[in-house]
C-alpha cells in the first residue's frame, strides 16, 4: 500500500493535459475548457500485469486414506518454487452507463520439498524422507455486466453481476504407499495422484474509478458471493484497488493490491471435499484505453 500512495504522490506533481474541447470516443462530448478522463470516457480499457503474491491453498479430499484429513500446501511445501502469476482485466462499454468485463487470472505454482513427517492424500501415503513435488494450477475467468449508476466526467461508480470459472489442480508426485479398496496397503515407488475441480461461481460486485488528474486514477473494487447449487457450496471475496498514471493518450502504467479467497465444498466423482483457497500480494500492471 506504501508503493501504492507513493505512485500516487509522484504522479500528482505531473501538470495535467492542456484544456481542449473535444469528441469522445463513446459519443459524449466534454464541455470546453475541461479535460477528458480517458479512462471514464474510453469505450475499451484493460489492464495486463503480474503479481508478487504470498498464497495459501489448504485442501481436503475425502477418500479411503484420509477422509477429512487437510493438507495445507504453502505450510508444507512451503512458499519457494517455481511460479506463473498474471492478471488480465478488460472493459468494454456498450454505452456509457452498461459495461461489459473479462477477467483472467493465472496462478501456477510448483515446490519440490522433503516431507519431515508422511502426508497422506486420497488414497496414496507419501513417505518421511521422500522427495515429494506438489503443484497447484488455478485459473479464474470472469464475465460480468456492470451498469454505472453514478456518473460524472471525473468519477464513476457501477454495480456487476456475473459468472466466475475456477479451475484448479492438485498433483502430489514422490514415493508412497497407496490403500486399496479392501484396506491393503501395497508400496509404490512413485507414484502421483492428481485432483480436479471446475466449479462455476456466480459473484456481484461494485467498481469505482476516480481521475484525481487528468492522467492519475484510483480504482478499488470489491467482489463477493455466497452460493449452494448442486455439487457445490461456498463462498467468494476479492477485493482490490489500484493507481494507474496514463503518460500518453493511451497507455500507462499501475500498481495495485489484490486480496482474494475462496472457500469451496464439492462432492463429484472426481473431487469429493473441500478447498480454501487465499493469496493477496502486490500488481505490476500495463494499461491501456481506447
Amino acid at each position: 500500500m506504501l508503493a501504492v500512495a507513493g505512485l500516487v504522490n509522484a504522479c500528482l506533481l505531473q501538470s495535467a493535459l492542456a484544456a481542449d474541447p473535444v469528441n469522445l470516443s463513446n459519443g459524449n462530448v466534454m464541455v470546453e475548457g475541461t479535460t477528458p478522463a480517458w479512462l471514464i470516457t474510453d469505450r475499451f480499457t484493460g489492464d495486463f500485469g503480474t503479481f508478487v503474491v504470498s498464497n495459501n491453498v489448504k485442501a481436503t479430499l475425502d477418500g479411503t486414506a484420509n477422509t477429512g484429513r487437510s493438507v495445507d500446501f504453502a505450510h508444507t511445501f512451503s512458499e519457494d518454487g517455481n511460479f506463473n502469476r498474471f492478471r488480465l482485466d478488460f472493459l468494454w462499454r456498450i454505452s456509457p452507463k452498461h459495461h461489459v468485463r473479462f477477467v483472467y487470472f493465472q496462478n501456477n505454482v510448483s515446490r519440490t520439498r522433503t516431507l519431515d513427517k508422511d502426508l497422506e492424500w486420497g488414497d496414496y501415503t507419501f513417505q518421511t524422507n521422500a522427495s515429494v513435488t506438489a503443484k497447484n494450477d488455478l485459473s479464474v475467468y470472469e464475465l460480468s455486466y456492470e451498469y454505472a449508476f453514478i456518473r460524472k466526467p471525473t468519477f464513476e461508480l457501477a454495480a456487476g453481476a456475473g459468472i466466475h470459472f475456477l479451475d484448479m489442480s492438485f498433483k502430489l508426485s514422490g514415493s508412497a504407499t497407496v490403500t486399496d479398496s479392501n484396506g491393503n496397503v501395497t508400496p509404490a515407488s512413485f507414484q502421483s495422484t492428481t485432483s480436479n475441480l471446475p466449479a462455476p461461481l456466480p459473484v456481484i460486485g461494485a467498481r469505482a474509478l476516480w481521475a484525481i488528474t487528468p492522467t492519475i486514477y484510483l480504482e478499488p473494487e470489491v467482489q463477493v458471493f455466497k452460493f449452494k447449487y448442486d455439487a457445490y457450496d461456498g463462498n467468494w471475496t476479492d477485493f482490490r484497488i489500484a493507481a494507474k498514471w496514463m503518460f500518453s493518450r493511451h497507455f500507462g502504467v499501475g500498481l495495485g493490491y489484490d486480496a482474494f479467497h475462496v472457500n469451496v465444498d464439492v462432492t463429484k466423482a472426481r473431487f469429493n471435499g473441500n478447498v480454501t483457497l487465499g493469496y493477496s500480494g502486490l500488481q505490476a500492471m500495463i494499461v491501456g484505453s481506447y
